[in-house]
């Protein structure tokens, strides 16, 4: 070999400009290598990269670059998920390395797997005889597999010591064994259940996609309770009769899925591999190395699942695709859902969007010929979709100091009377959003956000839920120090908890939020108490949404349907529609008929209209030619920049910097900069420009050029949010 074939490059991750020259210990070493390099007095892991990927910069002579020092135990990174990191980090102009960094994020992981000294009997008769010592013989004799010395102490009621000398004599033999116990693998010829025609129509569909082996966009759309997780199961299924195949399902929030799982396991005879960030270190660790092995055969996971080291990914599903949570808005700003199509374009797969309210740009894709399209319209079994009914809060106005209305307390009583159950959906935690003393007018705000304190009275606190800012609730007002004066202004869930006690004194009330659901277990303790039929009354806010079945759940109020539509967001009609029908969809999944109650103000409001009348395509439709109308998505391109520092002074200097050089073409229009509606944040002023551009004139070398126009301020960072979701 020549000496310059020595030369490699390697992506570490880290927020650097790209991959860096060094030199291979021996052999050339292949793209895809996990390796370990010097680095500025440390020792680094990463990634031989491509050939093409890297800084622009002038060839460092051979006789300066260092020499690679380890070459890890592991299988390479494979070529579509290293085209994936470089495509992540061109479209979210960011550095290859910090998308690598979601990639390599469990450092354990790339160490040698932890093993653990496990013994069995030898045959060899032990020097002299005990009764310790017959119960450590009869323990080890009556297990099927190895033990450690802990566990035979601890079956045989022996100290350790008195194992460790039958070890030492030679009557136990020890042996390494890994700790982390391979994955059960999912019986893809497991039978599921039987389909209706429609279902079965949309799953051979997906299925002959799996076994074409190519790459291919699916949205499938079906109302709530129509059954597309079985539908999809059966995609799944298939592309699991290839032995080495594995199957990727993103889900929102994988920590509140305890009866996706359950579904799962009984489908499948097994429990998916999970990941997301409910998880200890231990098990991240296992389910990396399952991953990048080969060993995890279904993952089922929440965003950051998709930048895990696939080595034979075949089919890719994004379930609830609609939802906000897909949004990854720090570090790294992507769409997980986006970045799913793109992982399956690269890697030649087939991906399937499934929602039962599709955002609007995967309709715009479907109804343009770029994704194919399956349409479940009727819920499966004998359920019906449920009524859906306004209530005119200014003819039916709640008593003073209430928030549930005449005609919504009315039908939750005869609901009770029946025995089904009740949600009350309000997406506000805690009980009350404002705390204002009726002494001065003094409202309770947070010292580091542009946000109120949150009551939590269960706790006794004031919360920000932007920056987690937490004090004890203040006997006497901070600024004019009236004692007893402090009173809370709007309801959150707890108050109307308390509110649904006061009507209801025999009921059975639970509140599920972020703040009870708290993790996995938390959340199938919860679902199994309302499955149960132990709760007679919930009350939720928006992850009660996601999917949930709950047969004996049969009337849904909403507490305030207007909620979602204040503020000037472009998204607001779509996102309350999206919720509102996920929501009402939890009524009535089973043989009872469901009822659906919105409170609102605006009972003529197009979101409301639309629910009440079932007439979602004349929505949408509005909608969609307003959009087009304007010419932003789905029908053109947005990127945010977002100006943060804690010096107000030169954030606005950096702004007025970016406003002299911001792209002056017919191609782009640059808005702003104005202060975000979350001015500040974490104690970080915030200020916002927006740029808007064709569909087919994508803005990432104008943003480029332009932050390369405008001299760079210290103390002051720029975020650049491609595809912006939020405004906030």
């Amino acid at each position: 070999m020549e000496q310059e074939d020595y030369r490699i490059k390697v992506l570490l991750p880290l927020p650097i400009g790209g991959a860096l020259d060094y030199l291979s210990p021996g052999d050339a070493l292949e793209p895809g290598q996990f390796v370990e390099v010097p680095l500025s007095g440390r020792r680094l892991k990463g990634v031989v990269w491509d050939d093409n990927s890297g800084r622009k910069s002038k060839t460092i002579p051979l006789e300066k670059l260092k020499i690679v020092e380890a070459v890890l135990d592991l299988p390479p990174l494979p070529a579509d998920h290293r085209a994936l990191i470089d495509w992540v980090a061109a479209y979210t102009l960011s550095s290859p390395g910090a998308v690598l960094k979601m990639s390599m994020s469990v450092r354990e992981a790339l160490k040698p797997p932890p093993v653990t000294r496990v013994y069995e009997l030898s045959g060899k008769k032990p020097a002299s005889m005990s009764t310790a010592r017959e119960r450590i013989l009869e323990a080890a004799g009556a297990s099927a597999d190895p033990l450690s010395l802990q566990k035979l102490a601890s079956y045989a009621k022996v100290s350790i010591s008195t194992v460790r000398k039958l070890a030492s004599e030679g009557v136990l033999v020890g042996q390494d064994e890994a700790k982390d116990k391979p994955y059960i693998s999912p019986r893809p010829d497991a039978p599921g259940p039987e389909l209706s025609e429609e279902q079965a129509q949309a799953a051979t569909g997906l299925v002959e996609l799996v076994e074409r082996e190519s790459y291919a966009s699916a949205l499938l759309e079906g109302v709530t309770g129509s059954g597309k997780t079985e539908v999809y199961f059966e995609a799944i299924a298939a592309a699991l009769k290839d032995p080495a195949a594995q199957v990727l399902v993103l889900l929102p929030e994988i920590a509140l899925t305890a009866q996706w799982l359950g579904r799962f396991q009984e489908r499948f005879s097994a429990e998916p591999v999970q990941w997301h960030s409910e998880l200890g270190s231990g098990e991240r660790r296992r389910a990396w190395r399952a991953v990048i092995e080969g060993q995890a055969r279904v993952v089922v996971g929440a965003r950051s699942a998709l930048f895990l080291p696939f080595q034979n990914l075949k089919l890719l599903i994004v379930d609830e695709e609609h939802d906000a949570s897909f949004k990854q808005e720090e570090g790294v700003i992507y769409h997980a859902r986006d970045m799913a199509v793109v992982r399956a374009s690269l890697g030649n797969i087939l991906v399937v969007l499934v929602s039962a309210t599709p955002s609007y740009e995967s309709l715009v894709n479907a109804k343009e010929g770029k994704y194919l399209h399956f349409v479940l319209k009727e819920r499966h079994g004998p359920a019906q979709m449920p009524t859906i009914k306004a209530i005119d809060l200014r003819q039916h106005p709640p008593p003073p100091g209430r928030w549930i209305s005449e005609v919504l307390e009315d039908a939750i009583g005869e609901n009770l009377i029946r025995g089904e159950q009740t949600l009350l959906f309000l997406n506000r935690r805690g009980f009350a959003p404002l705390t204002i003393c009726r002494a001065c007018g003094e409202r309770m705000d947070c010292p580091n956000c542009t946000a109120w304190l949150v009551e939590h009275r269960y706790k006794g606190e004031l919360l920000c839920h932007h920056c987690g800012f937490v004090q004890p609730f203040p006997e006497s007002c901070r600024s004019c120090g009236a004692k007893g004066k402090l009173a809370p202004c709007g309801p959150g869930v707890e108050r109307l908890s308390d509110e649904v006690a006061t009507l209801f004194p025999e009921a059975r009330i639970l509140i599920m939020t972020s703040d009870t659901a708290t993790g996995p277990a938390k959340t199938r303790e919860i679902v199994k108490k309302i499955e149960q039929g132990s709760v007679d009354i919930i009350i939720g806010t928006q992850i009660l949404t996601k999917g949930y079945h709950f047969p004996n759940l049969t009337l849904v109020g909403v507490v305030d349907a207007d909620l979602g539509l204040k503020g000037a967001d472009l998204r607001a009609g779509e996102r309350t529609y999206q919720q509102l029908e996920q929501v009402s969809g939890r009524a009535g999944r089973a043989e009872r008929p469901g009822l659906v109650y919105l409170q609102t103000y605006s009972p003529d409001h197009p979101v409301t209209a639309a629910l009440v009348s079932g007439d979602r395509a004349a929505f949408v439709g509005y909608e969609l030619e307003a959009r087009r109308a304007q010419q932003v998505p789905p029908y053109g391109r947005m990127a945010a920049l977002i100006i943060t520092g804690r010096d107000m002074e030169k954030v606005m200097l950096a702004c007025r910097r970016l406003a002299k050089t911001s792209p002056h073409s017919k191609k782009f229009r640059v808005l702003g900069p104005a202060p975000a509606p979350l001015a500040r944040l974490r104690g970080h002023h915030r200020y916002r420009f927006l740029m808007l551009s064709a569909k087919k004139q994508p803005p990432q070398k104008a943003i480029r050029e332009w932050l390369a126009r405008a001299k760079p301020l210290k103390g002051v960072r720029i975020k650049i949010d491609i595809d912006p979701v939020s405004f906030t």
